[in-house]
């Protein structure tokens, strides 16, 4: 009698995502929350929330991986403009791999290159394998740029005085800030790598969209306006701003900063990012985080002198001249 044979695993199989439930993808939004706290020290809880809400509305654009009729991974995106945004992707461990990966993010880049209007899809997905010299979906519009996740615990941190050259003053933020502040974040990345990276830092109108979304959306935590200050010079000309969010109970993230050209190298960088993390430590946060692109060799320096150091490295992706 022939040996009987073991059967082929079921090859995953890539549906719309608004042909699930949020019941169906529960177990893998439970498995990803526990991960961001492990790994991140990130409450990613709120973020699930917003994707269980809009997947029983049948309202996020993406796509499932299924194996044995079960949600091992998903993908979501979101158009803004003539942009899209690839929101998040995760895989459940056992199906942590380098096609799987691409499965989903070939799928989800073609459905958004569906819609005429768009022109250019980005992404910063935290979860994604560091590979960076895989070859992407659509290589031929892509580039693509490393990127820091950095950590700092606030109980050893060097959050002594700097050396500020030059007279200014911090404020506490305020919406009145909004607009000043967007003329800030323009000129600051003008020309600047990271301008290639999130196009809203390309215009001052942007960069109000930017603010907004930090602001209001939990995508970078929740924003913690005591510890987001604006730097001013005498003439009330406002030179620089420092935001932070909450990501749990004990961390907070530096979600933006930036000074205008003018002021940069003054160490008005460095007294914001002071004042941002002091004010973090002493409202009860034992740690906090930050990214930043690897090749920014500046703005690495200064946060290690800090005391941060890269606890993890992702790749900032953008697909444009489709």
């Amino acid at each position: 009698m022939a040996a009987r044979l073991n059967p082929e695993p079921a090859p995953p199989d890539l549906i719309d995502l608004r042909q699930i439930s949020a019941r169906d993808l529960d177990p893998l939004l439970r498995e990803e929350i526990a991960v961001w706290r492990s790994e991140l020290d990130w409450e990613f809880e709120k973020s699930a929330d917003l994707v269980r809400r809009f997947v029983d509305l049948r309202a996020l654009s993406g796509h499932a991986l299924m194996v044995h009729g079960r949600p091992a991974g998903y993908l979501y995106y979101v158009l803004e403009e003539n942009k899209g945004l690839i929101g998040d992707l995760y895989l459940a461990r056992p199906y942590r791999t380098r096609e799987n990966e691409d499965l989903l993010l070939g799928a989800g880049i073609d459905s958004i290159r569906e819609c005429a209007q768009v022109t250019r899809i980005e992404s910063q997905l935290l979860m994604l394998a560091h590979a960076p010299a895989r070859r992407l979906p659509f290589a031929e519009y892509a580039e693509a740029h490393d990127r820091n996740f950095m950590r700092v615990d606030l109980r050893t941190a060097d959050l002594g005085s700097g050396n500020v050259r030059r007279p200014m003053y911090l404020e506490t933020w305020s919406d009145h800030y909004h607009d000043g502040a967007a003329q800030v974040i323009a000129a600051a990345y003008s020309d600047h790598i990271d301008s290639r990276i999130n196009d809203q830092y390309r215009s001052a109108a942007g960069a109000r969209r930017f603010l907004f979304n930090i602001v209001q959306y939990p995508g970078c935590g929740t924003f913690f306006r005591p510890a987001s200050y604006a730097a001013f010079e005498p003439s009330g000309q406002i030179c620089g701003i420092s935001l932070a969010s909450l990501v749990s109970q004990h961390c907070g993230h530096i979600t933006q900063i930036c000074t205008t050209p003018e002021t940069r190298g003054l160490g008005i960088g460095h007294a914001l990012l002071r004042q941002s993390l002091t004010t973090l430590r002493d409202m009860g946060c034992e740690a906090a985080t930050l990214t930043v692109t690897s090749a920014n060799e500046h703005a690495v320096a200064l946060y290690e002198r800090v005391g941060f150091r890269t606890i993890r490295r992702f790749s900032a992706y953008a697909w444009e001249g489709f």
